[in-house]
Parts: C-alpha cells; sequence; structure tokens
C-alpha cells in the first residue's frame, strides 16, 4: 500500500489500511508524516487501560511525529509550505483565561489531544490546526525531530526548575524523558549533574549526555542538590528526588506511578521549604525551547532510537514498548 494508515478500532483491535489525505481547511496545514513515535500512552490506547474521556475509538495514534508541510488552507502563511515541522498535541480553545495565560494544557474547555481523541500521525499525511506547529531549521534531522514531543514535556520541566549557571542539579529516572533532562541541564552549565537510576548500563549513555555523577538507589545519595527533575513515575521516585535536595531547592515531578505510590512528606516539604513543581504535556514555551536548543545542536535524540519499522509492524512496535527489554529504547514507525 502506497499510503496507509494505522487504526485502532477498539482496544486489542487494530487494521492497517488505506490512508486519503484530508485536504486542510482554514487555519490548518497537511504535513507528509517522517516518523512517528510511541510512547506507554500509545500502549494504553491499544490495550484499553488509557483512563476514560482521554481516547476516542476508532482511532489513528501517533502524538511523537516530525514531518514536512505540503499544503497550507486559507489564513495560513503560504512560506510554511515545504518547512519541517513539528507539532503540538493539545488542541487548546485559545479564548479561556488559561490559554490566555499560555498555559494551554491546563485549557478549561476538556481534553482533545492528536493520537488519542483526533486522529493522529501513524498516517501518510496528518492535518492539523496550523499554530500547533513549530518550524525547525532547514537542515534538521527528521528522525531525530520525532522525539521533540517528549523533549518538549521534560523542557516544560527543566522551564519550572529554573536551574541557573553553576548550581548543583540531579535527574531521578534514566528513561527516554531522564536522558533529555540530563541534555536540557547540561545546557545550562552546572556545577554538577547528578543521574540516579535502577540500572547501571545507563551510566555510559547518562555520562555521554553530560552526567557528571552516576548513582543507583541503592547506593548513598547527598542532600545537597538546588534543583531535581523526576522522570521515573516509579512508586518511591517522588520521594527519593526530594530526599536529594538543599532546604529551600526545587523539585519537579514529571513521572505519573500507578494508585498506590509513597507520597512526599509534608511536614518535610514545609520545615525544609522545598518547591515543588509538576508537568503534565508541554505549553508553547516549552515547545519553542525546546526547537530552540535542537537548533543550536544541544539536544542530541537519536542515541535514544533504537527501532524503526514500518506501520505495518504496529503490534510488534507496541509489544517491544512494553517488553521491558533493556535493548529497546525510543521506538519509531516511518509511513
Amino acid at each position: 500500500m502506497s499510503a496507509s494508515q494505522v487504526v485502532v478500532e477498539a482496544p486489542g483491535a487494530h487494521r492497517v489500511e488505506e490512508h486519503t489525505p484530508r485536504e486542510p481547511g482554514p487555519g490548518e496545514a497537511l504535513v507528509a508524516v517522517h516518523a512517528v513515535g510511541i510512547c506507554g500512552s500509545d500502549r494504553e490506547v491499544y490495550q484499553g487501560n488509557r483512563p476514560e474521556g482521554y481516547v476516542r475509538y476508532p482511532l489513528t495514534p501517533g502524538h511523537e511525529w516530525s514531518g514536512t508541510v505540503r499544503a497550507v488552507g486559507a489564513g495560513v502563511p503560504a512560506s510554511l509550505v515545504g518547512r519541517k515541522v513539528v507539532g503540538e498535541g493539545f488542541r487548546n480553545c485559545q479564548v479561556c483565561d488559561r490559554c490566555h495565560a499560555g498555559e494551554t494544557t491546563l485549557c478549561t474547555d476538556g481534553y482533545e489531544e492528536t493520537g488519542f481523541t483526533q486522529p493522529g500521525a501513524m498516517a501518510a499525511t496528518l492535518t492539523l490546526p496550523a499554530r500547533l506547529l513549530h518550524a525547525l531549521p532547514d537542515d534538521a534531522d527528521l528522525t531525530a525531530a520525532a522525539l521533540l514531543e517528549p523533549a518538549a514535556c521534560i523542557a516544560a520541566a527543566a522551564l519550572k526548575g529554573n536551574a541557573r549557571p553553576g548550581e548543583r542539579v540531579a535527574v531521578v529516572g534514566t528513561g527516554t524523558l531522564g536522558m533529555f533532562a540530563v541534555q536540557f541541564l547540561r545546557a545550562i552549565s552546572p556545577d554538577e549533574l547528578l543521574v540516579v537510576g535502577t540500572r547501571n548500563d545507563r551510566e555510559a549513555l547518562s555520562r555521554s549526555f553530560g552526567a557528571t555523577d552516576f548513582r543507583t538507589r541503592d547506593q548513598e545519595l547527598p542532600d545537597d542538590f538546588d534543583v531535581v527533575i523526576e522522570t521515573a513515575g516509579s512508586a518511591s521516585a517522588a520521594r527519593t528526588a526530594a530526599s536529594l535536595l538543599r532546604r529551600g531547592g526545587r523539585l519537579v515531578l514529571t513521572g505519573i506511578p500507578a494508585a498506590g505510590a509513597d507520597g512526599l512528606d509534608p511536614t518535610d516539604l514545609v520545615v525544609r521549604q522545598l518547591e515543588v513543581h509538576t508537568v503534565f504535556g508541554a505549553p508553547p514555551d516549552a515547545w519553542a525551547h525546546t526547537v530552540r536548543v535542537f537548533a543550536a545542536g544541544l539536544l542530541d535524540p537519536l542515541p535514544l532510537v533504537t527501532h524503526e519499522l514500518p506501520l505495518t509492524e504496529f503490534p510488534h512496535a507496541i509489544e517491544l514498548v512494553g517488553a521491558g527489554d533493556p535493548k529497546v529504547g525510543k521506538v519509531l514507525l516511518r509511513p
């Protein structure tokens, strides 16, 4: 099939069918998809355990993607045609008070997101509001750029943590998000950059991205860091992250653990005057920051990609993502 798309009809049931591009309407752009990443939430969509209201079947998944603009609708600058782009997923209303504040992931108009409630990028083309696009440099590597969506979520965490040059910073978690956190923090020239994980085999990669120290949770851990970004989402990750901070330190939580996880001790938070932030998704300023850092050569997603498969291999890709195999990093589908 020359142009195809994945459709998840219902949990556990999918088909790969012929794809017909949808012409862009006013304010929209048609993008030829280069690559689309798979993450745990795509697995949730396929297995049927995504929370109610956060998925609508039948669905073409795919919210982490890169591509090239092929056509634009009325009211969209013609100069976008031919540009390499990535795009935000949240379909915010633009008129509520949160949207006006730039906090589009907190839009009060309800949840709509590419690849979950709106058609996603596991298809030859994607048509979406052009205002969600972020243009890349002409020489950008589109395979690497397919990872900029998860990077943008971590950029939001880095901006909230507000680490300054010369501060001591740490990352808890060594998955894709953790490795992005290392790169964003490295870019601000910290005095020290510690990575805490559960797998020793991530030490070399962490150091290649700029970590100055690597420890597993069963080793002795310091307690005097200025900023900690948590990306692990395990039951004890938030507590581990908080324990690394000096009094008055800044903590940013991004992981979503299963029910029953260890909570932070409110007495400890108050007595130590810790500043706690959380991140879910990426607002426009975080996207712009990500594209800028990527364009400057300070963000290198490519070493995180371990598999590139055709769309027809969708079920195999989902399997890979959930297998827990340390040799599996980021899995991309190539329409």
